[in-house]
């Protein structure tokens, strides 16, 4: 297994994930031509769902933090503010920060956040997963399974309230384990990863097409 880690991005260069900004050429980037997750990165990019830090640099093994992370869940599946839902302060978050606006859309699309949240903190490949599966649901109700719950080398590590989200990931393919039948639930997560599993839950979503959720008009 890969090993995880360096650094959270400055909040300068995180802002380069907006969806909003321009694509660079097919293969802009200087420092994934060594990593397993090239092509994702590449595809990714050319969709508009990821962006590097700056014309040459992804820095695929820096580790992303809360915000950066719902950012990219939310650009990713196009999620939307709920203009029916009234805006609530969300705790340790200043509505002057540049995510305050993608935090209350994750809030309006089925996110608790809790009480301790802080959006600067290095996510794990579980919070990830958690949050990423928990904004396809409440976008894409998918119909319901009755799984049984597939053994890993290392579930015991999973964080209790994350175990269904991370178990209903696994069974619809979007989360793999490795050859080791590990999920590495508490690893801190990289910009690698977070391409990974993206591009893992689209594809699963472009497989199993199925009417949207839409934000609710005045």
């Amino acid at each position: 297994m890969k090993s995880r880690f360096l650094m959270a991005l400055p909040i300068a260069a995180v802002l380069t994930l907006s969806i909003g900004q321009q694509s660079f050429a097919a293969t802009p980037f200087a420092d994934i031509n060594q990593v397993a997750e090239k092509n994702i990165i590449i595809d990714l990019q050319e969709k508009g769902y990821v962006h590097g830090v700056d014309e040459q640099r992804y820095m695929p093994e820096a580790l992303m933090t809360a915000a950066q992370g719902f950012q990219l869940i939310v650009n990713a599946l196009k999620l939307e503010a709920d203009p029916v839902k009234s805006e609530q302060p969300i705790q340790n978050v200043d509505p002057d920060e540049w995510y305050a606006d993608v935090l209350q859309i994750a809030a309006q699309n089925g996110i608790e956040m809790p009480a301790d949240f802080d959006p600067n903190r290095s996510w794990t490949r579980e919070d990830f997963i958690y949050h990423l599966m928990l904004s396809m649901e409440h976008k894409y109700p998918f119909p319901m399974i009755k799984i049984a719950p597939v053994e890993f080398a290392d579930s015991d590590e999973l964080t209790l309230q994350y175990q269904g989200a991370v178990q209903r990931a696994i069974v619809r393919g979007i989360v793999k384990l490795d050859e080791d039948r590990m999920l590495h639930p508490k690893d801190e997560l990289s910009r690698a990863d977070a391409a990974e599993l993206i591009y893992q839950a689209i594809a699963y979503l472009d497989a199993h097409p199925g009417p949207a959720v839409e934000p609710t008009q005045p």
